[in-house]
C-alpha cells in the first residue's frame, strides 16, 4: 500500500461524516473513500455478531478499492469490531476506530456529573464500560446515560433541527439536566448534528464533547508512522459511496458537507 492510495472511512449511515469533517481539516491533501452503509442504517439495535458481519464486509470493500487503512466513524461498529478487524488485516492495513469522549468530559466537568448521549449497541459494548471505569471511576465523576433509537433515523431523514427531533432530546436529557450533569459526551457519529437542537432546548447546560477532532489527530499519528501520510502537494477529495439508494442519501449528504451537486456512487458490501 502506497501513501497515495486513498484512506477509508467507514459509518452506518451519514453520521460519519462529522468525523469525515474533522479528518479533512486535520488531513487537507488526503483523498477519501466514504461508506455508508445506508442499507441496513441503523445498527445500534441490531445483534452484536450482526454489527460485527456487517462492518467486516463494509471494511472489506473499501480494501478491495484500494484504501490503505480505515477509519470506523462509527462507534457502535468500534465497540464491537475493532479487535477482529485488526488482527485480519493486521498493521499494514491501519484500523482506526472511536472511543467515547468520557476522558475529556471527566476532565472538563464542573459538577462531578457528566452525561453520555449513546446508541443501544455503544451502550451494550464494552468501550464505553472500559472508558468509564479507567476515566470516571477513579476521580468519583458520575456518568448517567440516555439513549433513543429514534435519533440516528431523524439524522439520515435530514431531520436533526426539526420539532421531533428537539422533542425526543428533550425527553431523554432532560433527566440528565436534573440530575446536574454539565458535561453531554455525544456517543454517536450521528450527535454533532443535533448539536444545535441540543442547545436549542437546554442553552449552555451541557458542554457538548465528541471523539470526531482526537480521531482524525490520531489518524494523522498513525499515517504518519506507517509512512502512508500523503504528500502536501496532493489534492484532497472524497468519493461517496452507498450501500442503499443513492438519490435517497445525496440530498443529505450535501446538506451536511456544505457540498452542491454531490456525486454519490452505489456500492455492494
Amino acid at each position: 500500500m502506497t501513501c497515495e492510495a486513498p484512506l477509508g472511512v467507514f459509518d452506518s449511515g451519514v453520521g460519519g461524516l462529522s468525523v469525515l469533517a474533522e479528518l479533512r481539516r486535520v488531513l487537507p491533501h488526503e483523498r477519501f473513500l466514504y461508506l455508508a452503509d445506508t442499507a441496513h442504517v441503523p445498527i445500534g439495535a441490531r445483534p452484536d455478531e450482526e454489527i460485527r458481519d456487517l462492518t467486516s464486509r463494509a471494511v472489506a470493500a473499501l480494501h478491495a478499492r484500494g484504501a490503505k487503512g480505515v477509519v470506523v466513524a462509527c462507534n457502535t461498529a468500534s465497540a464491537f469490531s475493532l479487535r477482529p478487524l485488526r488482527e485480519r488485516y493486521g498493521p499494514a492495513f491501519p484500523v482506526i476506530g472511536l472511543v467515547p469522549a468520557v476522558k475529556p468530559a471527566v476532565a472538563a466537568t464542573q459538577s462531578g456529573v457528566i452525561g453520555v448521549l449513546a446508541t443501544p449497541g455503544t451502550l451494550r459494548g464494552t468501550l464505553l464500560r472500559d472508558v468509564i471505569r479507567e476515566f470516571a471511576e477513579p476521580t468519583g465523576v458520575r456518568v448517567l446515560t440516555a439513549v433513543s433509537a429514534e435519533l440516528v433515523p431523524l439524522v439520515e431523514a435530514g431531520q436533526a433541527g426539526g420539532g421531533r427531533a428537539r422533542a425526543v432530546l428533550r425527553e431523554v436529557l432532560a433527566p440528565l439536566a436534573g440530575a446536574g450533569a454539565d458535561q453531554l459526551v455525544l456517543g454517536c457519529t450521528h450527535y454533532p448534528f443535533l448539536a444545535g437542537s441540543i442547545r436549542a432546548e437546554f442553552g449552555d447546560t451541557f458542554g457538548l464533547v465528541d471523539s470526531g477532532a482526537a480521531v482524525a489527530r490520531h489518524t494523522r499519528n498513525v499515517l504518519e508512522a506507517a509512512s502512508l501520510l500523503r504528500g502536501e502537494n496532493g489534492e484532497g477529495g472524497v468519493t461517496y459511496l452507498v450501500t442503499g439508494e443513492p438519490e435517497a442519501t445525496r440530498p443529505v449528504i450535501g446538506a451536511l458537507t456544505g457540498g452542491q451537486n454531490v456525486t454519490v456512487q452505489q456500492v455492494t458490501t
